[in-house]
């Protein structure tokens, strides 16, 4: 666990590599800022839930989006079997590139599926739960922006998670 201390608040954060076939994106997930969406997303990851499953949307400039089993953007689940609570934190901003946050299709909405930003976007600012950021494989990031797309966002290539693996220092290899 990495400690840090923050307006008198100790914080643990983990962090996950996604292992895609374009390259690996680890993630600081922010475990004690944000712990429903931090456990979701870690005990999702943990199970394998994640291997094997697409991007299924891609906007070049906004988000790629992922984290759907079926694969087609209406799918996946929460670990308890339901949608959950959204959890804004007023410090948490999408202010730059490699933000991850839960998708949702409204309040309260949230499930499995998720985005990371491709540039600051301060209008999804308290809409979103952001649980995580990039912090290794910015090359990877920049490999997914370039995939081109059909009308509906949809890459025309596969964007897949091969497999995930958890670390419980964000610093370590």
């Amino acid at each position: 666990y990495q400690r840090r201390v923050r307006e008198k608040r100790i914080f643990f954060d983990m962090a996950v590599t996604l292992h895609t076939n374009l390259g690996d994106l680890k993630l600081e997930i922010f475990c004690d800022q944000v712990p429903k969406a931090s456990e979701n997303f870690l005990a999702l990851c943990a199970s394998g839930y994640y291997n094997n499953t697409i991007f299924h949307r891609n906007i070049k400039g906004f988000m790629i989006q992922g984290g759907d089993p079926t694969g087609t953007g209406t799918g996946g689940e929460s670990i308890w079997k339901r949608r959950f609570p959204d959890e804004i934190v007023d410090t948490l901003k999408h202010n730059g590139r490699g933000i991850v946050s839960m998708a949702n299709s409204g309040p309260d909405t949230n499930g499995s599926q998720f985005f990371l930003t491709y540039q600051k976007h301060r209008h999804l600012d308290n809409v979103y739960t952001i649980f995580g950021k990039v912090i290794h494989g910015w090359e990877t990031l920049d490999a997914m922006e370039r995939v081109q797309t059909d009308n509906n966002d949809r890459p025309l290539t596969d964007i897949k998670i091969k497999s995930v693996t958890i670390h419980a220092n964000p610093l370590a290899g």
